[in-house]
């Protein structure tokens, strides 16, 4: 009973064209929709009822593993539900759980009306691509359609380590080797090590989170790779600095300098909620060239910003202001909403 109680939830996700449930105790089912949460028309949950729905999805190695560490990252696919990112966590000494739905057709750059840099970006032979923003801004599906437009137009091995695996890529002109922390590789730190012997062309990391991943992609980077990896930033002289900073300071002039030459570009997104329902990704965009390399390897990160407004038409770079702009001009967005989402309000509102 648990089972299908638990799979009509997910099911619902799907119907009504929502994004996430989540099942916290002493609370109905909620599902978000548009970036906003609604309750399901249920019965509060106690955490009991959800225990025995989140177990009945789990393997006895994914149980042992919750039990031991209270902590729970996976991904599952339920036969004519849909796949599904889950996370089961505790709260007040009762499970929770959140759910994504991730879609089981990988949708392409056009599908996602993304700019056209991004098609240029893909055909690079080496560098650094990052895509960044926070939790629920779209960055999965965003390298999920850069990976599929490189998997249509080019003849690669492409290696993927996340945690857990989310898209899952069907090889057309492409092969892949898609790698799940901790049940195909110990750690993203670990399978990073080893992944040059396994001759790939492009490799993702699925989160760059520390020190010694950060700096094996950007090693990667370096020695031939195209490497695509995602940082929790809201935009793209942040991550730089993020980057960075994550290293000592006596390591940041050799870091700027690695960053300063492998770095391609940044993708900072956003998800917001689109006038009339749904939600339309603001993408602020750096591509790096001479002037800033130049910027990163002096350690002038304050100065990117205004060197991303020059020559836009050639460079294909956008601030998350002038896209903002453009939505409120276009009637996509509301004003007040994207002033509300804006990183610099007071700039979009001198614009608009």
């Amino acid at each position: 009973m648990s089972a299908s109680a638990i799979k009509k939830l997910l099911q619902s996700v799907v119907v009504h064209k929502g994004s996430d449930l989540h099942l916290i105790r002493n609370s109905e089912p909620m599902i978000r929709v548009g970036g906003r949460l609604k309750a399901i028309n249920m019965p509060k949950l106690d955490g009991k009822k959800i225990e025995d729905m989140c177990y009945a999805l789990l393997t006895e190695k994914q149980k042992k593993e919750f039990e031991e560490t209270w902590e729970l990252d996976f991904a599952i696919e339920l036969e004519n539900v849909g796949r599904f990112r889950a996370n089961y966590y505790r709260t007040m000494g009762d499970i929770a759980a959140a759910f994504r739905i991730i879609p089981i057709e990988i949708p392409s750059l056009d599908d996602l009306k993304s700019p056209e840099i991004l098609k240029r970006i893909v055909k690079r032979e080496k560098g650094l691509i990052l895509v960044t923003g926070p939790t629920g801004s779209g960055k999965s599906t965003t390298m999920a359609a850069m990976l599929n437009e490189i998997n249509i137009t080019e003849n690669k091995h492409i290696l993927t380590v996340e945690d857990p695996v989310e898209f899952v890529h069907k090889n057309k002109g492409c092969v892949f080797s898609q790698r799940n922390v901790g049940s195909d590789t110990k750690s993203f730190a670990n399978s990073l090590k080893y992944a040059l012997r396994q001759d790939p062309d492009i490799i993702l990391v699925g989160e760059m989170r520390d020190k010694v991943t950060i700096s094996a992609a950007l090693t990667a980077a370096e020695t031939g790779h195209l490497v695509f990896g995602t940082l929790h930033t809201n935009s793209a002289p942040s991550t730089i600095n993020r980057i960075i900073d994550v290293f000592s300071g006596d390591e940041q002039p050799q870091v700027r300098s690695m960053v300063a030459g492998s770095l391609v570009a940044v993708i900072s997104q956003m998800l917001l909620p689109k006038i009339g329902g749904g939600r339309v990704a603001a993408q602020e965009i750096l591509v790096t060239n001479n002037a800033i390399a130049n910027l990163i390897r002096e350690d002038k990160i304050h100065q990117i910003y205004s060197a991303m407004q020059l020559g836009q038409d050639k460079t294909g770079m956008q601030t998350q202001t002038q896209v903002l702009k453009k939505f409120v001009d276009d009637g996509l967005v509301a004003r007040d909403i994207a002033i509300q989402f804006s990183n610099k309000p007071d700039e979009l509102k001198n614009l608009i």
